[in-house]
């Protein structure tokens, strides 16, 4: 297996991880095993293998949607910490 040129302080930096040297090189090593791997696969025949999301089928387990009767106002209101016109007051976030 080659060992790819791999700039990990590059990608530490990008996930906002801070490594020590030696952790750099710890993971350097490992990512180069990883991405090796990467490439053995390739040499797999998968021509006969239809592309898939998942190995097994997923079947939908939500319920199916009924209308049913909503919570009354008042009680959804109830543990608010602040409210204002029978609205939820909460901190703003956006500029």
């Amino acid at each position: 297996m080659g060992s790819p040129d791999i700039n990990v302080k590059y990608v530490a930096h990008l996930a906002r991880i801070a490594l020590t040297d030696e952790e750099e090189q710890k993971l350097s090593a490992q990512l180069a095993d990883i991405l090796g791997y990467v490439e053995k696969l390739k040499e797999v025949d998968v021509s006969g293998v239809e592309p898939t999301a998942h190995p097994f089928p997923l079947v939908n387990v939500s319920r199916p949607d009924e209308v049913r009767p909503s919570l009354p106002h008042e009680e959804a209101m109830r543990n608010a910490p602040v409210q204002a016109n029978g609205l939820f007051v909460v901190p703003k976030i956006v500029e």
